[in-house]
């Protein structure tokens, strides 16, 4: 088993999945669904992954963001770390790596060179961020007790406020659909 399941992420040209848990960083050949087969691992408790390429960015709580080299699936290998805080979640867009750090807000990094992690910038958010996802130059970040807030990232050094949405109570995950946010609210369901 992987443990719980705290953050997947499908290639699924390669068919594979990357399982984020409270056990480690799972590599899983999903081939034939009915019968996944673990190719590797990396042990740490993780909760959210973003893939792009032979790099793996995952969100590895207190430890930040870790920058795994997964171009072996048999044998994923940490190329760094980056301080972010505790580290729920990350996206990447092009360069740039998104990540939900908890009380710290949200952290902006370039990792241009994945194995030298630059942040950019930080927003502080109310509440704990637990989720993020980007779409063009706007972040939109869940976090526990206040919602989700809606962050300019234009300018990766300056990120600030473009408005809110605090009808959540618990707001765990987000996803984005054209012009429609949906928030996943731990007590009051999916929010639109």
């Amino acid at each position: 088993g992987t443990g719980s399941g705290n953050g997947l992420f499908v290639d699924s040209a390669t068919s594979t999945a990357y399982v984020a848990s409270s056990s480690g960083l799972y590599v899983v050949d999903v081939s034939s669904p009915s019968t996944p087969v673990i190719k590797g691992s990396l042990p740490g408790s993780h909760f959210g992954v973003y893939v792009s390429g032979a790099t793996a960015y995952v969100a590895s709580g207190t430890t930040g963001l870790t920058v795994v080299n997964i171009a072996n699936p048999a044998s994923p290998a940490i190329l760094t770390t980056a301080a972010t805080g505790d580290a729920k979640s990350v996206t990447v867009v092009g360069s740039t790596a998104y990540v939900a750090a908890g009380s710290n807000g949200l952290s902006i990094i370039d990792v241009t060179s994945p194995g030298s992690p630059v942040i950019l910038g930080t927003y502080s958010t109310k509440g704990s961020a637990q989720n993020v996802v980007v779409s063009g130059t706007t972040a939109y970040v869940t976090a526990q007790l206040t919602g989700m807030q809606i962050v300019d990232v234009t300018t990766p050094s300056a990120p600030s406020l473009l408005g809110t949405f605090v009808s959540c109570n618990e707001a765990e995950d987000i996803a984005i659909s054209g012009t429609t946010a949906y928030v996943a609210d731990l007590y009051q369901g999916l929010m639109a």
